[in-house]
């Protein structure tokens, strides 16, 4: 499934948009340093973390998305980098 078809499925807001990837699977995780040594390519990752160390952690483990969990606010910075 492609990260636009998930996001219209499951009504989630859109920060940031880029390449439309395809979601091969999901990580669930906030310890940054586990997401860059175990997510894979192309995964979903799912978290609660909103710093602008997830857009450079998220282009390290190239997931697919990010999807920020609880009505987390996200900061303009960490949009921009996304």
């Amino acid at each position: 499934m492609k990260v636009s078809e998930l996001a219209k499925t499951l009504g989630f807001k859109v920060f940031s948009s880029g390449e439309d990837r395809d979601a091969g699977g999901v990580y669930i995780g906030d310890l940054l340093s586990w997401v860059m040594g175990r997510a894979e390519a192309d995964d979903v990752w799912l978290t609660i973390m909103s710093n602008l160390n997830v857009s450079a952690v998220a282009k390290l483990a190239d997931v697919a998305c990010v999807v920020l969990l609880s009505l987390i606010h996200i900061s303009e910075p960490t949009r921009l980098g996304m």
